[in-house]
């Protein structure tokens, strides 16, 4: 029998794995993380549940730890918009969201590329702006790592307000009109070469979680993507965000909150249970516990046993071990609370960093994993999910084979696309031209 209950509708979005301890590389069904079809499988499939976007990450350095590089980095890795622009000739409807840098590129340039990737695409394309004040990223540029960490907003900021002036010098009906720039960071005329595209302005997301880039969302952003996967922390970020809109002239529903959130099936709730543990210990190999542990201490602790006991000497807060990672803001106090954890429950170090940083966000029934994200959005602590499965490309066939027709039938998901942007898809309306 179909159970239909109106209520809050749920955005979803599909994240490409990559560098992260997420990603279960030694799963026999695991494939390539650099091959074109792994990209449009997963697209595909993220088009075929009728999700909003389909998202791609980017670094602009491979890692390093102990000067060798990141056991879960991806060499070969393909630039993010140019893929993008490959799967919008393989996609017809589904959005199309790419990491670029503002800190090691230009307004001109990336307004430019992703203009190109909005008319191409017929309107599907999406920017998320990242910043990096790393000097080791910045070795690959001629600017190297100048940027304070304090600046980095404030660059982006001007970035994107310079990239939207420049998408506004054509006229909605198709006349071109010189520009200037004349800032900060920027200073720039002339004229920008590409039409005014089929969304207005490309979307755009901002990822993170200071207070810095919760202002720069709500100043700014059309999407945030945030790491708050719990419903207590998800409404308490939900609120504080929506709050920081009034201040900009903007509504609540000017900015959607997306986490980016795992999951795990099974046909009973015991089944879903054993599966993500599993998962779990494949996602930590021992090496991968030592080396998150490294991570965190800054130290070759490569003598420790991954079965053994946490370290019982201290960080070492100014530590080069790793290299192109977000630094610890404060390695003592995760130390500590590593520590009282492990002491509490009995963990080894391989266990403690399982049950630290690989726990996946909905684990159940496909009954039950519709039924919690519907609450999850119902109750104001999100308003859609970036997933990020787990094994590429397939990871997401089983979610859309078997809980989006659930959420349909709940009458929180839609049937069918109605609209032909990315902006249709979220309910955004096209940025006001401001010539």
């Amino acid at each position: 029998m179909t159970r239909r209950t109106t209520g809050k509708q749920i955005h979803l979005a599909a994240h490409f794995p990559g560098v992260n301890s997420t990603t279960v590389w030694s799963d026999p069904r695991s494939r390539s993380h650099i091959d074109f079809s792994s990209f449009a499988h997963l697209a595909r499939t993220a088009e075929r549940g009728l999700f909003d976007f389909f998202f791609l990450a980017e670094g602009l350095r491979l890692r390093e730890h102990k000067g060798r590089i990141h056991d879960l980095d991806v060499v070969g890795r393909p630039e993010a918009l140019t893929v993008l622009t490959a799967l919008a000739a393989v996609t017809d409807r589904i959005g199309l969201a790419g990491t670029v840098n503002a800190t090691f590129n230009e307004p001109y340039e990336l307004a430019r590329r992703l203009a190109s990737l909005d008319h191409l695409s017929a309107g599907r394309a999406a920017w998320n702006v990242v910043t990096t004040s790393d000097a080791f990223t910045g070795e690959n540029f001629r600017r190297g790592g100048y940027l304070d960490r304090a600046d980095r907003y404030t660059r982006a900021a001007e970035f994107l307000a310079t990239a939207r002036e420049l998408w506004d010098s054509w006229t909605p009906d198709g006349r071109r009109r010189s520009f200037a720039h004349h800032g900060e960071h920027f200073a720039i005329e002339g004229e920008f070469t590409v039409p005014r595209t089929p969304q207005g302005h490309p979307v755009v997301i901002q990822a993170g979680d200071s207070p810095e880039g919760r202002e720069f969302a709500a100043s700014a952003a059309d999407i945030i993507f945030t790491r708050h996967g719990t419903p207590e922390a998800g409404r308490e970020f939900y609120a504080d965000v929506k709050r920081r809109l009034a201040a900009y002239g903007r509504e609540p529903d000017d900015l959607l909150i997306m986490p980016g959130v795992s999951y795990v099936l099974g046909d009973t709730a015991a089944e879903a249970q054993e599966k993500a543990v599993e998962i779990r210990r494949r996602q930590v190999s021992p090496q991968n516990a030592i080396l998150a542990l490294e991570q965190v201490w800054g130290v070759d602790l490569s003598a420790y046993d991954p079965d053994g006991p946490l370290p019982d000497i201290d960080p070492d807060p100014a530590s080069e071990l790793v290299q192109g990672r977000v630094k610890i803001k404060d390695p003592f106090a995760v130390a500590a609370k590593w520590r009282a954890l492990s002491e509490a429950k009995g963990l080894s170090i391989r266990q403690t960093v399982i049950e630290t940083t690989a726990r996946q966000s909905f684990i159940g029934t496909p009954d039950a994993v519709a039924a919690d994200l519907a609450e999850f959005v119902a109750a104001d602590a999100a308003d859609g999910f970036i997933l990020v499965p787990h094994l590429t490309p397939g990871g997401l066939d089983d979610f859309v084979d078997r809980v989006v027709p659930l959420l349909q039938e709940r009458g929180v998901y839609r049937t069918e696309y109605r609209g032909a942007t990315l902006r249709s898809h979220l309910g955004l309306r096209e940025p006001v031209w401001k010539g």
